[in-house]
């Protein structure tokens, strides 16, 4: 890192519901958000957002005729920008950069839609300008009049975190002194759950808590999906009114060995965790925001590649999987959300089920990872 970048602003739409504040208030407890839901008469565990969320998604495809045929992934995201740039005190004059990622980006409506062509042997009109995973960034750039570069990718559940890094390189090229980064997901559709369950990573049983991300001594895989949307308003150098500080960052890619695994010492992890550390000392970090999706493989490997860098002294891990469910491309920036409300309130926040850990003294720095399918990974350090 050149110079410390601000974290001015984040703002989500999650089971957690829609504001920091309720966010944190559920993070005190050591109740889940997960239900189980039909899909085609199969019962599949899921973590929804609130009804209040449900109905400000409702209001918001209502409050224009435009806005009707977009996907929950694009209203979801649309939903949290506003949200993030008001709290940041952005406006359409600031001419800020957008890049918002997704892992599936339109599949509810890509789903529809394709039922329909089956059906009637031909596509609705606005069948591919409202799938297209393009369509998240550029109506959130429309949303909110700005005319900053827009972007979008998908990096599946490191996506988010992805666009975090395009931010960062953008703003320390001087090609843009802000720009808003997140990501966005509406994964609960049949044919999402049933990919899950052919990939036989889904949770089954229906225990005290259906994920079980972290748990190293799991016998089954548990992952559990989750919809929602988190964005957060970069700004260069250190703002006062900045929620936090991105201290560095780190990526890694690991050569292929199978579609949907990463090596069984996550060999990607300890090299995005080595760059994001940079020069600081291992034993200076405090917190470590698990990516751990809730598989027996994907939780150990990561926990195995976190033994190696911090062999001395491994900080405080943490997840929020276990609580909200996996939202693929949209998931490390609520774990980013997660971290900087732990360094607001100076409170680590266990995992019930597994062995607990001595809280630290203080919270100065956490590190946030996220991978997805092909070992893609990424770390971010956070300070205070």
């Amino acid at each position: 890192m050149k110079a410390p970048i601000s974290i001015s602003a984040i703002r989500s739409i999650s089971p957690l519901g829609l504001s920091l504040e309720e966010a944190w208030e559920k993070y005190q407890d050591s109740e889940h958000y997960i239900t189980a839901k039909n899909f085609d008469a199969k019962e599949a565990f899921v973590a929804m957002l609130t009804s209040e969320g449900k109905e400000k998604i409702i209001s918001l495809k209502n409050s224009d005729q435009k806005y009707k045929n977009l996907d929950d992934s694009v209203l979801f995201a649309i939903h949290a920008s506003r949200d993030a740039v008001h709290q940041a005190g952005w406006d359409s004059t600031d001419n800020f950069g957008v890049n918002i990622g997704s892992s599936r980006g339109a599949t509810g409506l890509f789903e529809t839609y394709h039922k329909q062509f089956l059906k009637d042997k031909e596509a609705k009109t606005l069948t591919s300008p409202t799938t297209t995973l393009g369509n998240i960034s550029s109506w959130v750039a429309h949303d909110l009049q700005t005319q900053g570069p827009e972007i979008s990718h998908s990096i599946t559940c490191s996506t988010a975190l992805h666009a975090l890094l395009n931010g960062v390189a953008w703003i320390q090229s001087g090609m843009a002194d802000k720009f808003l980064v997140g990501g966005s997901e509406a994964p609960l559709t049949s044919f999402t759950i049933a990919q899950m369950r052919a990939l036989k990573v889904y949770a089954k049983n229906n225990d005290t808590y259906p994920c079980k991300a972290f748990d190293l001594d799991k016998k089954h895989n548990t992952m559990v999906l989750g919809e929602g949307a988190s964005m957060a308003c970069l700004e260069q150098g250190k703002k006062k009114n900045a929620l936090g500080y991105i201290e560095g960052v780190g990526y890694a890619t690991e050569i292929l060995e199978h579609n949907i695994s990463i090596s069984a010492e996550a060999e990607c992890f300890q090299r995005s965790m080595k760059m994001a550390l940079g020069e600081i000392h291992p034993n200076d970090v405090d917190v470590i925001v698990m990516h751990a999706p809730g598989t027996k493989k994907g939780d150990l490997s990561e926990f195995k590649a976190i033994s190696t860098i911090f062999c001395n002294k491994i900080p405080f891990l943490t997840t929020n999987k276990w609580k909200l469910g996996h939202t693929f491309g949209a998931s490390g920036m609520l774990s980013i959300e997660f971290a900087l409300l732990m360094l607001r309130y100076q409170k680590a926040i266990d995992v019930p089920f597994v062995a607990k850990q001595q809280q630290p003294k203080q919270l100065k720095k956490i590190l946030v990872n996220a991978v997805g399918f092909g070992g893609n990974a990424v770390s971010i350090l956070l300070s205070k």
